[in-house]
Formats: C-alpha cells, structure tokens, sequence
C-alpha cells in the first residue's frame, strides 16, 4: 500500500528505515485491521498483539542492546506512524511498554535491573506502565504527592496516580515519588506488590483501546533494590516523557494520512449534483490543507529525529513537533468528518475513531498550552509557568 508523500520523502530514508517501516505496515494491515473495529466497539485492547509486537521489536526499537533492534530515531518515528495510521491505542500501547517503562529502565537503572527486567519488556512477555501523573498534578508533575520512604532494605510507598496506561495489569511498574529528602525518583513496583491496587477508567470515549488505570499505593513496601539508581530529579521522568513526545508527533502522522485517504477515496466516489463531491471547491480545499499539513508535518518529524540521530536536540523543539503534528492531525480528523458527512460518524469509516483518539493525543504528555509555552519559554527567555 502507498502512502501519501507529497514532498518524496521516502528518497531521504535509508533501506533499514524503509524495512522497518514497511514491517509495522504489514503487520497492520494483516493482524491489526481485522479486530480494530470489534475491539474498539468493546473498549477491549488485543492482548495478544503485546508480545506479538515483542516479536516484531516494536518497543524502544531506537534502543540497543537487551535485544533491542538498535534501530534510528527515523525508524523509530515511521514505526510508531504505522501502527497509529490503525488506532492511537496501538501506538500508545508501544510509547508506554517502549519509550517510557523500557527507556527509563535502560537510561537509568543498574545492570541488575537491566538483565531482571528489559528482556520481558522487549519481548512483550512482560507488560509495563509509567507511573507519573497524579490526580491533582498533570501539567505539574513536580507537585506530586506519592511519597516513597526508606525503612531498612525497603521502601514504603504511599500515594496515587492517574490516567495510567496498563497500570492494572503490568508486570513492572515503574513509579515516579519523592524520597525522604523530597527528591523525586523512580521505584519499579512489581506485580501483586502488597498494598498497590488499581483500577481501570471506564466510560471513555477517546482511546477506548487502551486500559487507562487509576491506581493507589497505600504502604506498598518495595525493596530498596528496586530504586533506579540513575534517576535523581524531575529531569529523569521529563527525558522519558521526550522521547514518548517524539513517538507521538511521528504517530499521528499515520492517523492524518489515514483520515485524508479516506476522505479523498470518499469523496471521489460519492456523487452529488450529478458529480463526484471531489470536484467541488470546497471539498478540494479541504483536501489540499491537509495534504499540505501532512507533508509540513512530516518534514517536521524527519528534521527532528535526524537531529537526534546528531545528539543535538533540544526539548524545546520535541514540543514545537509534538504540538505542530497532534493539532494538524486532529484538524485532519475534523476535515475529514466534514467530508463523509452523516457516513463520517459511523465506525463503518476510521475517521471518527481517529478523531475522538486524537483529542487524548492532543491533552496527553503535555497539553497543546503547556508545549507553547515550552517552545515559548525557549525563545524568549521568560518562563511563563505558574504566572
């Protein structure tokens, strides 16, 4: 299958990139797309895609080592629009099991912690979660309330998080809190750990693919052993949340493109007024905005992971691409819609499934506002944060 590349971009990518692109596309459209309908319906995610995305290497697959695909960032980024041209909850099962719960392991656990752990998260035969976001602190991560308090070779940890992917059935959770000296750290709190409950969020109609948890730790002892030694600061759990960030801003690439084929193929076969709706101003209008986006955006995600690639990039410029792409994504989504019509709010079509997933894309892992005012903080020189 073809994909929209307006601009040749497939020219700049290298032979490995390609093949790896190409992998994740076929395995989308021959193990993804039948059930996608049927479990978004049900709000249900494949389980068994988990480990069959392990196989694949699609999780942290810029990473080397522990089995890892060693993989570029560019390869990394094309997987991730791949697997969320089908759904956001793929993509988003990959970011949380990969760039999160696998990265922050891998940059800032010991050996021990690598050889207990990274294999199973690779494979897919351990599932994980990123433990960050608190009930009352979302755009504020520093605030949080979880504490984790030493006692001999344990620690005691009590608090709750929100809005945590895969939260109710990870095997390795690794837990973001402050330490005694109100330093934050990262604990892996473990399956059936004492004291950890949690709970799945229903009611949801965005990501409804994804189990989203609410959890609880009340005096969950761990033991000291399971601190990640490397990780001192909110600057730790940041660095993970960047490269999820750059995962998202190549993803909803693939809901863009998924969205503007379909509309196109829609629009060129619907007739009214005795001609295909295609040859109509306005619908071309909206095509062209979002072939122009699209191929902005995709310019936008190949710069940035090229700079990566380098060791030279800012955070700053992953939120200017996080936000320029999830909002001309969910434009897309919009436009789209418009030009299915009625036709547009039925699963019959992807578009309203991409539209509503998208407005969790565009909230999570910093809203659309707080990337702003990074970028804007970044080029003036004037933190507007809690002003």
């Amino acid at each position: 299958m073809n994909s929209l590349d307006y601009y040749g971009i497939e020219e700049l990518l290298t032979d490995d990139e390609r093949a790896a692109r190409d992998r994740a596309r076929r395995f989308v459209q021959e193990e993804v797309m039948p059930e996608i309908v049927a479990c978004h319906r049900a709000g249900e995610f494949p389980e068994h895609l988990t480990a069959r995305m392990g196989a694949l290497r699609f999780y942290a697959p810029h990473l080397k080592e522990h089995g890892c695909a060693g993989l570029s960032e560019t390869a990394y980024g094309l997987i991730m629009l791949e697997l969320e041209r089908a759904d956001s909850g793929l993509r988003s099962l990959a970011s949380v099991q990969g760039s999160l719960a696998l990265y922050a392991i891998h940059s800032f656990g010991s050996p021990e912690q690598h050889a207990r752990w990274l294999p199973g998260l690779v494979s897919g035969e351990l599932v994980g979660c990123f433990a960050l976001t608190e009930h009352g602190h979302g755009s504020d991560p520093g605030g949080m309330e979880t504490r984790a308090t030493r006692d001999g070779d344990h620690y005691v940890v009590n608090g709750s998080k929100c809005w945590i992917g895969n939260a109710s059935i990870a095997d390795v959770k690794v837990v973001w809190a402050k330490d005694d000296d109100g330093k934050v750290g990262g604990f892996v709190v473990e399956k059936d750990a004492p004291g950890f409950r949690a709970q799945d969020i229903e009611g949801k109609f965005s990501l409804r693919m994804s189990r989203t948890s609410e959890c609880w730790f009340e005096n969950c002892r761990i033991p000291a052993e399971n601190r990640l030694p490397k990780a001192s600061g909110l600057r730790a759990p940041l660095s993970c949340l960047s490269q999820a960030r750059v995962g998202i801003a190549w993803g909803v690439i693939g809901a863009a493109i998924d969205c503007y084929e379909t509309a196109l193929a829609y629009a060129k076969s619907r007739e009214q007024f005795g001609r295909p709706i295609a040859g109509f101003q306005l619908v071309q209008e909206k095509l062209v905005w979002m072939v122009q986006e699209i191929t902005k955006a995709q310019l936008l995600a190949l710069r940035l992971t090229r700079i990566m690639e380098a060791g030279e990039v800012r955070s700053a410029q992953i939120s200017l691409a996080k936000r320029n792409n999830v909002w001309i994504a969910r434009e897309c989504a919009r436009m789209a819609r418009d030009i299915l019509g009625a036709a547009g709010i039925t699963d019959r079509y992807s578009v309203i499934r991409h539209f509503m997933n998208l407005e969790s894309v565009y909230t999570y892992e910093g809203t659309h506002d707080i990337h702003t005012l990074i970028v804007g903080n970044d080029i003036t020189g004037i933190n507007a944060f809690g002003g």
